[in-house]
């Protein structure tokens, strides 16, 4: 195929998310955002877990405030 024929998703800058290619013409990755509260380490480590079970590869995880940060340590 072509350049000028190529679909506009092939035609972006690979960028590696840990060991998951995006972009570049990698295949569709599995993505998610997790739901709990930061700061409750527990649970938002037993939901990523799950989500990496489900086949999730790569898990966003917010932190909307500095108390948020407290969970991150552990």
């Amino acid at each position: 195929m072509s350049e000028k024929n190529r679909p506009a998703r092939d035609l972006t800058r690979p960028v590696h998310v840990g060991g998951v290619q995006v972009g570049g013409g990698a295949p569709v990755s599995v993505q998610s955002m997790c739901t709990t509260d930061t700061a409750d380490a527990a649970a938002t480590l037993a939901q990523i877990a799950r989500l990496a079970d489900a086949g999730c590869e790569i898990v966003r995880v917010a932190v909307p405030s500095a108390a948020a940060l407290d969970g991150l340590s552990e």
